[in-house]
């Protein structure tokens, strides 16, 4: 059966819904949790979330699709996520190549004519949180697609060219209207040097994903609770949330260095626990989704910290906490289902 292939007959084919779901699901969840309930895209300007859903939605499901292909493993996913922030960092909004005076209070951590603790955290913050969170996230919702396709080929295509069109969206409203219209930035033009790096970072990327050998077997070892699982990636997670600010120029006193070895440590200890954690022999979905409810808990408490340093409107101050207590009371509904199918298995 071709992997795209679904095993029921035409007589018992599903509805377009249910066919769907995931997939409108996942194009939603990319931005709203990296973008609506952090607080990057506010209240006062939500239409911008049209060409992220475009971008973020796009390239997450591109993401999951492509790793569900290669019959890879969440490092996969990473990698791809990181391929991902580069592509949107450095060659569609140059955010980490073009100079932030201007958006940020200081130029701070810039050197070679790159933005350096900027670039580290979108780069941690968007693989995650735009991608490996909301795609985990989705597979919990719907447990029983989690290992099949949710694109056929002509869908793969589709999404790939709606992806295109919303980069270029991105790549025009922010270079060539937001910076010089909103922002009062003169126009930057990178160094074509600049961006075929950035090329060739994103093409080093995708090898790596698809070369990196699948999830090996599980190890006997424990993994922590569900709730220590969800305490320590909210804990890891909301000074990362936060962690902009440095690349914004706020703390200018700290030493961009320290910045920079804090945020690669930071990184690696995360990265370690959470290869251990699920390569144990009992991680199961109730940790699964304890590691991803924490996950988001952080992004939006970070979110806070960042209206809190770099102010925001009235309206977004009471968008954030309206959601971000909506997303809450979901969040809490969602792990009693997942207990109750834990249960029930």
């Amino acid at each position: 059966m071709p992997l795209d292939a679904h095993p029921e007959s035409t007589a018992q084919r599903p509805s377009w819904w249910n066919r769907n779901a995931p997939i409108l699901t996942l194009l939603l969840l990319a931005s709203f949790v990296s973008e609506v309930l952090y607080g990057a895209t506010r209240l006062s300007v939500i239409f911008v979330l049209i060409p992220e859903i475009l971008t973020w939605g796009c390239a997450s499901l591109l993401i999951r699709e492509t790793v569900r292909r290669w019959h890879k493993g969440w490092q996969s996913m990473l990698l791809l996520g990181l391929a991902l922030a580069v592509a949107e960092e450095w060659v569609i909004q140059q955010t980490s190549i073009a100079p932030l005076v201007g958006l940020a209070q200081h130029a701070y951590g810039r050197v070679w004519g790159v933005n350096w603790v900027y670039l580290l955290w979108a780069l941690g913050y968007e693989s995650v949180w735009v991608v490996m969170i909301p795609v985990q996230l989705t597979e919990l919702l719907f447990p029983s697609r989690r290992e099949q396709l949710w694109l056929r080929t002509r869908g793969f295509v589709i999404a790939s060219a709606v992806f295109v069109v919303g980069a270029f969206m991105a790549w025009y409203g922010w270079t060539q209207r937001a910076r010089v219209n909103v922002f009062h930035m003169p126009p930057y033009n990178p160094p074509p040097l600049y961006l075929l790096v950035g090329a060739v970072a994103i093409l080093l990327l995708i090898l790596s994903a698809y070369l990196i050998p699948s999830s090996a077997e599980r190890e006997d070892h424990r993994a922590p609770s569900p709730m220590m699982v969800g305490i320590i990636a909210c804990v890891l997670g909301s000074p990362w949330s936060a962690f902009v600010l440095l690349g914004f120029g706020s703390f200018p006193a700290v030493p961009f260095a320290a910045a920079l070895a804090v945020g690669l440590a930071w990184c690696t200890v995360t990265f370690c626990l959470v290869q251990r954690w699920t390569s144990s022999r009992d991680w199961c979905d109730a940790r699964r989704f304890a590691l991803v409810c924490g996950g988001t808990l952080a992004c939006m408490i970070g979110g806070f910290a960042v209206f809190a340093v770099g102010g925001a409107l009235r309206i977004d101050w009471i968008g954030k906490v309206v959601l971000n207590a909506a997303a809450v009371v979901w969040l809490i509904w969602l792990a009693r289902k997942i207990g109750r199918a834990s249960i029930e298995v």
